[in-house]
């Protein structure tokens, strides 16, 4: 992933370090990382789809994920390139509410996107009041180059797995490699252990 416009170097020297895992710097942009070209899909024939190895598959409209019960969090996130950005505001929807009654069937998901992407994780990783699909970033709605018009919110983990254009989530009974896993990176990613990379 190479950084493009919203990138202007390496942060500030007076940085809470109880915050801030290791080899990572502080900064106050917001980079912009894509691996492809950024999808531009019509709202209204936008759609988010739980499926997979569950009991009750269901999908939302746009309207109808606007509809659900939102959630406002203000979350620190870290980018596997090293940037950190404290204090960041979201509003979304709870992956907790997205799946409720909808019986996971296994105990892992995949966050499949427009433009192909994919990313593997835990299933309680995005439970449990860990996770969101967000629509709304700083109180404005989220800007395409940063994901919208709505992104997987996972914030413990490198920024990678919270998923661009996210589209839906697959429940799966094993655990299955996306995209930036499959070309090397960590398979779960945490930043406080620095797995950014395979066999770290």
């Amino acid at each position: 992933m190479a950084p493009t416009r919203g990138f202007h170097g390496r942060g500030r020297p007076d940085v809470d370090r109880a915050r801030l895992p290791p080899g990572q710097y502080l900064t106050s942009d917001f980079p912009v990382l894509s691996a492809g070209p950024t999808p531009h899909t019509p709202l209204d024939e936008w759609s988010f789809t739980i499926a997979g190895a569950v009991g009750d598959p269901r999908s939302w409209t746009w309207e109808e994920l606007r509809a659900l019960p939102a959630e406002s969090v203000r979350v620190d996130i870290h980018c596997v390139t090293q940037w950190s950005k404290f204090d960041t505001t979201w509003t979304g929807v709870s992956v907790d509410t997205l799946l409720d009654g909808a019986e996971p069937g296994g105990d892992h998901v995949v966050a499949w996107c427009d433009g192909g992407y994919t990313t593997n994780l835990p299933l309680a990783d995005v439970t449990g009041g860990t996770a969101w699909v967000v629509y709304e970033f700083g109180g404005d709605p989220l800007e395409p180059q940063h994901g919208g018009p709505a992104r997987l919110l996972v914030p413990h983990l490198y920024f990678w797995k919270s998923a661009k254009w996210i589209r839906g989530i697959s429940v799966t009974e094993r655990d299955e490699p996306g995209f930036w896993e499959t070309h090397g990176y960590h398979n779960y990613g945490d930043p406080w252990r620095e797995q950014r990379y395979a066999g770290f």
